[in-house]
């Protein structure tokens, strides 16, 4: 059989390296050690996670039938300035693999450099835009100069640790550039973007790595040798477009990302497992779920445009490294079921038969064994399969006989409890139970335009401006005016945020919404006669990391206008003024987040701490919450701002910015095709609507303190909160539903005839009832009697 296909071998082994191995690849799958292989893979960002955490994570997805790990590589945290690294802590990454490594798993390096990865600038770092006749991601040599030399630097650090699987390392695959067809015939320069693609390749199997190249979404113009591969909700239909290369989804996108404004988006167990199982009957053999395990946004560069602190990605383990059942433990039994049958399926002759629209019956054959899918892509039926017998097959599932008999499992029959987030209080930090002090930022130095560290006769672009070295920008300018006048101040931004003082008083705030990040301020403006003074202090929440060109998209007030309107109609333009400029909050350049000595925090003695006080710090101890349960802090009641622990970032909080009113709120049916980026009358499956966008923000056991050690909270209050009523969690997983094997949850024609409240394992009843008998009557409610 092998003799059919292509086979493109890559000795990976030095002679003589102990547990060394080789990867090959053919029309069929990979070929590692010789052997085709079925590659079930997950992601997981280690700067998303702790280093702590990692270990557990790759454990879990191990457990849960994995054999793979994958990961993007992060640029702009590796390299936050030009020549200065940073692989410390949570960017530790060969720890990171060697972790892998330790639990017996392949791993997949995806090193871009851009990853999109809804971070800012796709990874790239902002500086690049500081070289002179640089272009991103064309057939330029400042690009690629920068870009080889990070390259080559990650790949040096993998060869150095042992980490590629020829020198007997977990690696075994690596990904060079990132859904680079996608934006291609949009950059206006096609023979720039086919020059670049191919001297991608070339640079990255100059590398010498022993393990295949690929390039995600590729489908246009694909070197000759890299392998193309699939992102996508659903990749079955897609094929390679080239011969003798395997069939690689290296993005199942088994959830999505949310921003602030916009509710939880979630995809449903049984359409999840239905995409993997439609893959692997049409000749899928390289599957990897984005994301296995989301994480937090930890820092203010690891969250692209106003996305949200959580990038929990409704994934089988969720934001804190829990168990999210059913998604995970279905999907395990699906692996487990795909793996038992993977001789048959990467050796087997195929043979796909229609038993109807959108009915079809997959057949792989192997000397004497041979396995079946039957697939049902209707939406609103479901369909008798006489295969061995007689099966029904619900609408948008998938069964699959390891025999061509006997059903082993279907998509849309879950046999796994579910399971539910309870945020448990801690006693000792009830909101009572802290005490605050606080401190004003500073402002007054930026209230006038001497205090910045240079001039200009323009209004510039926050980005180059800043290097993104912080979310603000100052701009500060004054005027001359005779006598005293009330006008209206307009200022003209790409946003996100604006803050206007005029003589040092805020007259203004505004913010953009989260798909249209160009506003203009409107406010009320009293000018005294003399010498004003006119500060705008522009703020962005993450940078565009996503389409064609899109670090020229700009940020801030660039270009204007700025301008005062009397109310006679008289204008003053101040666009063309000399401007001076300072980068960040004068609380970030003293490090306020660090808790140094020396600090004038007022009010923890008197008890009075003000709340509502936009541009103050806050601070307050609190003892670790006793246990091993994942800990959050519950910031309701705060406005916007940022968060620190013992100095680590949790990310920027927005718990005041609501989640829009969406129709996709109030229906959720698997039955169809999985959609989160279309219409809003596409959307369904949505929970949080009205509700806050964030209102738990997670404090890692590894950013605490134990034996009684107190811990500190300091947090940035932008635009004024009550930081009075925040509290301290942890997180508990319960379980709401339960079927055994061969058992049914429901009642005749898949009404759910009654609810049972169990905890642990199927039939370990849990005694003491519900933790809120409210929660159990709702639930009861809204499920029984319904399909």
């Amino acid at each position: 059989m092998a003799s059919r296909h292509t086979l493109c071998l890559l000795v990976l082994a030095a002679a003589g390296v102990a547990g060394a191995s080789t990867v090959a690849y053919d029309d069929r799958a990979l070929v590692i050690d010789g052997q085709r292989r079925i590659i079930l893979s997950g992601a997981i960002h280690y700067p998303r996670s702790t280093p702590e955490m990692w270990p557990d994570l790759i454990n879990k997805a191990k457990r849960g039938g994995l054999n793979t790990i994958e990961t993007y590589v992060f640029w702009n945290g590796h390299e936050p300035r030009r020549r200065q690294y940073n692989f410390k802590g949570n960017y530790d990454i060969v720890r990171f693999f060697r972790e892998i490594h330790t639990a017996g798993m392949y791993a997949i390096l995806r090193i871009g450099p851009y990853v999109c990865a809804e971070w800012n600038y796709g990874g790239l770092p902002a500086w690049l835009r500081d070289i002179p006749g640089m272009q991103f991601r064309l057939h330029n040599e400042p690009f690629e100069r920068e870009m080889e030399t990070f390259t080559t630097l990650i790949v040096n650090k993998m060869k150095e640790a042992s980490m590629f699987a020829g020198q007997g390392g977990p690696i075994i695959l690596a990904q060079i550039e990132n859904e680079y067809g996608d934006i291609m015939a949009q950059l206006n320069n096609n023979r720039s973007a086919s020059q670049y693609i191919h001297w991608c390749a070339d640079m990255a199997n100059k590398q010498k790595v022993g393990v295949p190249w690929i390039m995600c979404q590729q489908n246009h113009d694909l070197p000759h040798n890299v392998i193309n591969t699939c992102n996508g909700f659903y990749c079955h239909d897609w094929y390679p477009n080239r011969t003798g290369i395997p069939k690689m989804w290296t993005e199942n996108w088994i959830g999505w990302f949310k921003k602030w404004g916009l509710p939880d988006f979630h995809r449903t167990t049984e359409d999840s497992a239905f995409a993997v199982a439609m893959f692997f009957q049409k000749r899928g053999s390289v599957m990897n779920y984005y994301m296995y395990h989301g994480g937090t946004n930890f820092s203010r560069t690891t969250g692209g445009p106003y996305l949200t602190t959580s990038y929990d990605y409704d994934a089988p383990l969720d934001e804190y490294g829990n168990i999210r059942q059913p998604k995970y433990g279905h999907l395990k039994n699906l692996h487990n079921v795909l793996l038992s049958m993977e001789t048959t399926l990467v050796h087997g002759e195929y043979n796909e038969s229609s038993y109807g629209e959108n009915i079809t019956v997959t057949k792989y054959t192997y000397g004497d064994s041979s396995v079946c899918f039957v697939s049902n892509q209707l939406h609103d039926r479901d369909v008798n399969v006489t295969l061995g017998g007689t099966h029904l097959v619900p609408a948008w599932s998938v069964s699959i006989l390891p025999d061509c008999k006997t059903v082993a499992f279907n998509t849309a029959k879950i046999k796994t409890p579910a399971s539910v987030m309870v945020m448990r209080p801690s006693t000792a930090e009830e909101p009572e139970a802290l005490n605050w002090s606080w401190m004003p930022e500073k402002l007054r130095p930026f209230m006038t335009d001497d205090c910045g560290s240079f001039r200009k006769n323009q209004l510039l672009e926050q980005i180059t401006t800043s290097g993104d070295q912080s979310d603000y920008l100052w701009y500060m300018t004054s005027l001359e005016h005779k006598g005293e006048g009330t006008y209206t101040l307009y200022v003209n931004t790409t946003g996100h945020e604006l803050c206007a003082f005029v003589n040092g008083e805020l007259v203004g705030q505004k913010h953009s919404t989260n798909s249209d990040y160009a506003f203009q301020l409107e406010s009320l403006a009293k000018l005294h006669s003399g010498k004003n003074y006119i500060s705008l202090l522009s703020g962005t929440v993450g940078l565009t990391n996503y389409g064609a060109l899109f670090e020229l998209v700009p940020a801030g007030i660039v270009g204007g206008p700025v301008k005062l309107v009397g109310p006679n109609g008289t204008a003053i333009d101040l666009t063309k003024n000399s401007w001076s400029y300072a980068t960040g909050l004068d609380g970030e350049h003293r490090q306020i987040h660090l808790d140094k000595p020396g600090n004038n925090w007022r009010g923890h003695n008197e008890g009075i701490v003000p709340v509502y006080r936009p541009f103050t710090w806050y601070k307050t101890s609190f003892d670790a919450p006793a246990g091993e349960e994942a800990v959050v802090v519950d910031l309701l009641g705060l406005n916007k701002g940022a968060a620190w622990v013992n100095g680590n970032s949790l990310g920027r909080y927005w718990p005041s910015y609501a989640a829009a009113e969406m129709d996709g709120c109030h229906v959720c049916d698997y039955r169809r095709e999985f959609n989160a980026a279309g219409d809003e009358s596409d959307l369904q499956c949505l929970t949080g609507c009205g509700e806050p966008s964030q209102r738990f923000y997670h404090v890692p056991r590894s950013f605490l303190r134990r034996d009684g050690e107190p811990n500190t909270l300091i947090l940035f209050e932008e635009a004024g909160g009550d930081p009075t009523r925040a509290a301290f969690r942890t997180v508990a997983v319960a379980t709401t539903a339960c079927a055994s094997p061969g058992a049914e949850v429901c009642g005749e024609h898949g009404v759910i005839a009654g609810v049972d409240v169990v905890r642990g394992s199927c039939g370990a009843y849990y005694e003491g009832g519900c933790e809120t008998k409210a929660a159990l009557q709702t639930f009861t409610a809204a499920c029984v009697g319904r399909e």
